[in-house]
């Protein structure tokens, strides 16, 4: 598993499935390759959170977070247009890209969604990747420091794939 898809399964709803999958979630992280150690413990951090904490609590804190809260919204064109008509326009551009990819958007998850871009990030080279989500760098930032403003315990989750998507950090 990649840190993208670790992050991805991070940031989805917090449901059932994922606290029964916690033991895998786990070992996904010991065993992955592409993360350096300080996204590792950011990564622990939150799986401790989430091993040792009350389900309900979690999951309300995650409504609360990312479905109540629209400066906190997992929709990324929703940073950049909120609900001007110009926000079309840039999702069709997005599922086109899936789609050219061979990536089939299942359910009714707008293709803009946060845990959903990382999950295609995830299948993609790692500079690839950095060079897709280079395009949405400032609204991960913008999206970490209002989740920092709130004290989310999911900040430093986005910090991490705000780092990654920096271009400078291609060139390193």
């Amino acid at each position: 598993m990649t840190i993208y898809k670790l992050l991805s399964v991070l940031l989805e709803y917090p449901d059932r499935e994922l606290f029964d999958n916690l033991p895998e979630i786990r070992q996904a992280l010991d065993d992955c390759l592409d993360i350096n150690e300080a996204e590792r413990a950011v990564v622990r951090k939150a799986l401790a959170r989430l091993e040792n904490g009350d389900p309900t609590e979690i999951q309300a804190d995650y409504v609360q977070t990312f479905d109540l809260t629209p400066q906190h919204s997992l929709h990324l064109t929703h940073h950049l247009f909120g609900d001007d008509k110009n926000r079309g326009p840039a999702l069709i551009d997005l599922s086109e890209l899936y789609k050219d990819y061979g990536v089939e958007v299942a359910g009714n998850e707008l293709p803009d969604y946060l845990p959903l871009i990382l999950e295609f990030a995830a299948y993609q080279e790692d500079s690839d990747a950095q060079t897709f989500l280079s395009d949405a760098v400032k609204v991960f930032g913008v999206l970490a420091s209002n989740l920092e403003k709130a004290n989310s315990h999911y900040a430093p989750l986005v910090r991490i794939i705000e780092n990654r998507a920096s271009l400078t950090r291609l060139a390193a």
